[in-house]
């Protein structure tokens, strides 16, 4: 089975920095949407960013606008999410999703990571 691996997450002080990463394994036909989500303690999980892979078109949420910043990489089947001036705020864990039609399917579906854990704390 498809599966996607985020790897990056941990301990930052705040005004640090973090990359986030996430592979999938096995091929896909086609990718139609990558996507970073975040689910703060006691709040409901939220559109970080994502990013279409045809034409690379991206969307922010406004809270991170101006400090993350979605890539791609369509030759790895990958997601990255650069977070720089990294808030107390933005303390969660990160889910990466691709909507995506892999090798053999005949329709395409929503993949989960697993989430990965960013802390932003002195």
């Amino acid at each position: 089975q498809v599966q996607l691996v985020e790897s990056g997450g941990g301990l930052v002080q705040p005004g640090g920095s973090l990359r986030l990463s996430c592979a999938a394994s096995g091929s896909f036909w086609n990718i139609y949407n990558m996507a970073w989500h975040r689910q703060a303690p006691g709040k409901q999980r939220e559109v970080v960013a994502h990013i279409i892979t045809t034409g690379g078109s991206t969307y922010y949420s406004p809270s991170v606008q101006g400090r993350f910043t979605i890539s791609r990489d369509n030759a790895e089947s990958a997601v990255y999410l650069q977070m720089n001036s990294l808030k107390p705020e933005d303390t969660a864990v990160y889910y990466c999703r691709f909507n995506a039609r892999p090798t053999g399917a005949a329709m395409p579906r929503d993949y989960w990571g697993q989430g990965t854990r960013v802390t932003v704390s002195t």
